[in-house]
């Protein structure tokens, strides 16, 4: 009966009020942080994940965990640093699904990418998508040549819309996770 005591006393082992404390402002600045700079990286780094990203990602998880609960390895910190975590990326969501300009500053808008068969250099630019990557996209629609687009669009997800010129119902691949009601 000992062990099994000292057992489910390490289990269930929890951080003072004062640290849970401490790893929940420590989660919440990292989470912020997170959101920005992914959010300054541009769409196309969520539509598209590169072996390099997905490193990236590994990388960041391990160097931000250890920066949010520090030397704590109880199961409690982790828990505190969890429900942080979800309650922020909760409430984050109800923002966005709230407020417009929230949406606009965190998710961002729609960009035109191709008109009438002409990539907007510029703005491929700005996204940081290569004409490559416009020629793969496109490939993925089943159009060979861009002189055949009549619109692309990089949406806010980061994957890439198409139009071609001769399409004569509009249809869209994306995924919508919910709809804007008034």
């Amino acid at each position: 009966r000992g062990a099994t005591v000292y057992v489910l006393a390490g289990i269930f082992d929890h951080p003072s009020l004062y640290d849970a404390a401490v790893i929940a402002g420590k989660t919440a600045v990292i989470y912020v942080f997170l959101v920005i700079g992914l959010r300054v990286f541009g769409k196309r780094e969520l539509g598209q994940l590169s072996l390099y990203d997905l490193v990236l990602v590994i990388i960041l998880g391990n160097a931000v965990q250890n920066a949010m609960i520090n030397n704590d390895n109880t199961l409690g910190g982790g828990l505190v640093a969890a429900v942080v975590l979800l309650s922020l990326n909760w409430g984050l969501n109800r923002l966005i699904t709230r407020s417009r300009r929230a949406e606009q500053v965190l998710v961002g808008d729609p960009v035109l990418i191709v008109h009438d068969g002409q990539p907007l250099k510029a703005r491929l630019a700005r996204e940081g998508i290569t004409e490559d990557q416009l020629d793969a996209a496109l490939r993925e629609h089943g159009i060979d040549n861009v002189s055949q687009v009549h619109n692309a669009v990089l949406e806010s997800d980061g994957t890439i819309s198409v139009i071609a010129r001769d399409a004569r119902v509009l249809r869209s691949r994306r995924h919508y996770r919910g709809l804007r009601l008034p």
